[in-house]
Formats: C-alpha cells, sequence, structure tokens
C-alpha cells in the first residue's frame, strides 16, 4: 500500500489529504509509545502534547481556533480563528516552517496543518467540524477534480 500511496502522491501528483493520525503518519518519526518510523514525507518528529498546566487536558478534546497562514487555498471562504474539532495527544514538528499550514494554542502553540506541494493535512478533524470543516474539504475536492 505504501508503494501505491507514493505512486499516487510523489509520481503522479494526486492530492493527499491526511486528518490526525494521517497528518502524524507522514512525518518521519513518531515518539508515540517508542520510537517508531513513518512515512517521512514531511521532515519532522511527531511529539506529545505536554501541559505544566493541570487545567488543561490531555488528550486535547473539543473545539479550538485555528490561526491560518494567508492565502492558503484550502481556507478560502474560512475566516482565520476559526474553530475546528480536536482530538489528540500528539502533535508533528516539521523541520521545514514553511510546510506549517495552520497553527493553534492549547497551553502552546502548535502545529495543527501542514501542507506541502499536493500533500495537505490536520491534526484537526474537519469531518467533525460542521460547516466550517466542510468548507476545507470541499476547497480539497476541487484541487482533486
Amino acid at each position: 500500500m505504501i508503494e501505491a500511496l507514493r505512486d499516487a502522491v510523489f509520481d503522479r501528483g494526486v492530492p493527499f489529504f491526511g486528518i490526525c493520525v494521517g497528518m502524524q503518519l507522514m512525518a518521519t518519526a513518531s515518539q508515540e509509545h517508542g520510537r517508531h518510523l513513518g512515512l517521512d514525507w514531511i521532515a519532522g518528529d511527531v511529539v506529545p502534547l505536554a501541559q505544566d498546566n493541570p487545567a488543561l487536558k490531555i488528550p486535547h478534546m473539543g473545539w479550538n481556533n485555528v490561526v491560518v497562514k494567508p492565502s492558503y487555498p484550502l481556507f478560502d471562504s474560512v475566516p482565520d480563528q476559526s474553530y475546528f474539532y480536536f482530538v489528540h495527544s500528539y502533535y508533528v514538528v516539521p523541520e521545514d516552517k514553511a510546510t506549517v499550514a495552520t497553527t493553534t494554542n492549547y497551553g502552546i502553540d502548535f502545529v495543527s496543518g501542514i501542507h506541502h506541494e499536493n500533500i495537505h493535512a490536520f491534526q484537526f478533524h474537519p469531518e467533525k467540524s460542521q460547516q466550517l470543516g466542510l468548507t476545507v474539504l470541499r476547497n480539497f475536492s476541487r484541487l482533486s477534480s
């Protein structure tokens, strides 16, 4: 399956959309339950969302706002700082900051979305994020048509 995905995404340029663990799998490696290699499509590591503030629960579960890099096409018609639904305990720290599409603050600022060429991925769940999530999914579907 990995070879078929690489062929589609890298050789044929098919747009790819990762959600939550789908974003984390694209990193070089993850620290979840030991160190495990990922697909290495986006250089970087998956690290725990560690909090010093006991008022912030792990996993991070619920609605939180997303700060969008200007002119990111999947967020056309989505206002900056809009709220999306999250469920996670880990996040990606990409080596190349140019791949950062969105960030979110949950005690710390973390990368909540990445973009590199035809690869798009989010830590939040657009499919659970009501109308704005559907807008992001519609914008993606326009890329792949």
